[in-house]
């Protein structure tokens, strides 16, 4: 079966690659890998009004795209195990509703996908937003395992020069294959330990 054929609604996909070797005058060792991949599909609810119930396409797309984004990300890595930052993005057209791309991210049957193969335990880290072609795109990343690893806080950024047309949704997986090359701020246990906070209500409210 074709991609056309499981998603007929797909235009293009779309990788991004970067190594920095080098930050802050010193060199990175190892470099700092991250990729991304992002599908350009056409909206499925576009033009049909407003659609209260979004979910057969939800279902109906989520999976295939959670799919597709997750094994092109895992070649491009080499294996789940050595991507260690995870996230998720969507940016919609401008005559489309946010909740548009919203819904085929924000669904288990999108994200388990990427989590099943790295392994993750934190939840996916996201975006969504709305613009014209060649709006950037950004995808915060946290560590696979540990939300509070301030080393993986990362975001990847890269633009589509012909996407999103006004009627079209970028869906896009992100990932790092490592921490900040010279991180250096700590983690959030030892502010909490010294604030004197807790880990689930950090701010104590």
């Amino acid at each position: 079966m074709s991609l056309t054929d499981s998603l007929p609604e797909l235009r293009k996909l779309v990788t991004y690659d970067e190594d920095t070797v080098s930050d802050g005058g010193r060199a990175c060792t190892p470099p700092l890998r991250m990729i991304a991949v992002a599908a350009v599909v056409t909206n499925p609810w576009h033009g049909r009004g407003f659609v209260e119930d979004l979910s057969p396409e939800i279902r109906r797309m989520g999976p295939a795209l959670g799919q597709l984004l997750t094994d092109r990300l895992i070649r491009l890595a080499g294996s789940g195990d050595a991507i260690e930052a995870y996230g998720k993005a969507a940016l919609c057209g401008t005559a489309c509703e946010l909740e548009h791309c919203s819904a085929l991210i924000h669904t288990l049957r999108f994200g388990n996908f990427f989590r099943e193969a790295v392994g993750a335990k934190t939840y996916l880290g996201f975006t969504n937003s709305r613009g014209p072609a060649n709006t950037q795109i950004q995808i915060p990343l946290m560590d696979k395992h540990d939300a509070g690893r301030r080393s993986h806080y990362l975001t990847i950024q890269f633009s589509v020069p012909d996407a999103p047309g006004h009627d079209e949704l970028v869906i896009a997986l992100g990932a790092s294959l490592g921490g900040r090359p010279h991180h250096r701020i700590g983690d959030r246990y030892q502010d909490l330990k010294e604030m004197g906070g807790e880990v689930d209500n950090p701010a104590g409210v």
